[in-house]
């Protein structure tokens, strides 16, 4: 009987490559190509105005009009003359207010917000509300009332009178309690309240707990509230102007103002280089806290 022999199938012919559909040009200057020329133009429509700036502050003697050949001539006079002001002064004190508003608000705030919302009490709802609505009012109403409120507090208590920065702090502070309460409450509502009990089996206290655990789990949030804080009260005008009277305890806002208010001698060289020393700490603070604005802001608006 013959044999008959087995053969192996013969491989497929491997099917050619099809090349890579590539986009268009103009279907993707369409889709994606128009987002970089938005952001492009975005970037340089935020950013000139502080490259005009600098090159203000980099021109001796220089105005803001003269200032349209950006760099053409490159100075330190302005800087130095800083020195001869009371611009230091300014500084030291903005940077006292905003960090102790800033630490206040947070801790005011934080402890606020646990309170809303991990306890039960007799008017919690109304409190909350009644926060909500006050907030509603624009500033501008309580100008004349923080004025003859700090006038009169002024005789009795002089540390909380006008031209006290302690005044002003305590000012700031009673302003932004209200929406950073909001804030730290909703992100306090997403922490399991397990978290809690479990403590409590241990033996933890209500301030073991609040101090050891919650404030750890919402440092995201406290460095958004600390950061809007501090950045709010560093360039906040209007109050400022009003309880700081003497020119040794203005911020730095008020004293760069007063600079180029004056009708006949607008010192533009010495305001530029003034703002541009002080955007320096804000700046730093923020891209060193960046990190958390974006997550902190977002967490606490899962639950209300």
């Amino acid at each position: 009987m013959a044999s008959t022999s087995i053969t192996a199938p013969a491989p497929a012919a491997a099917a050619p490559t099809q090349p890579r559909n590539r986009m268009s040009r103009r279907r993707w200057m369409l889709e994606i190509g128009w987002r970089h020329v938005v952001g492009v133009a975005a970037v340089v429509y935020a950013g000139f105005p502080l490259v005009y700036v600098v090159s203000a502050a980099l021109t001796e003697n220089g105005t803001l009009l003269g200032s349209n050949r950006l760099f053409a001539v490159l100075s330190g006079a302005n800087f130095d003359k800083l020195n001869d002001t009371y611009f230091w002064t300014w500084m030291g004190n903005t940077l006292f207010i905003a960090t102790t508003t800033g630490v206040g608000t947070v801790l005011m705030g934080a402890a606020a917000a646990y309170a809303f919302s991990r306890f039960r009490f007799a008017g919690r709802r109304t409190g909350l509300t009644s926060l909500l609505v006050i907030q509603m009012f624009p500033q501008l109403l309580a100008f004349v009332a923080i004025f003859l409120l700090l006038l009169g507090l002024g005789n009795a208590v002089p540390v909380l009178g006008l031209n006290s920065k302690v005044a002003l702090i305590c000012v700031y502070l009673g302003g932004a309690l209200g929406v950073n309460t909001f804030l730290l409450y909703g992100f306090f509502n997403t922490i399991p309240r397990e978290l809690d009990e479990a403590a409590k089996i241990d033996g933890a206290t209500h301030t073991q707990i609040y101090w050891t655990i919650i404030l750890r789990l919402v440092a995201p949030m406290l460095a958004v509230v600390g950061l809007l804080s501090f950045i709010t009260t560093f360039g906040e005008f209007i109050i400022a102007r009003i309880v700081l009277q003497s020119e040794s305890n203005w911020t730095v806002a008020v004293g760069l103002f007063g600079w180029v208010s004056s009708q006949y001698d607008k010192n533009w060289g010495l305001f530029a280089a003034g703002a541009v020393i002080a955007a320096v700490p804000v700046l730093a603070l923020f891209l060193y806290l960046q990190k958390y604005i974006v997550g902190g802001l977002t967490a606490g608006s899962v639950k209300g």
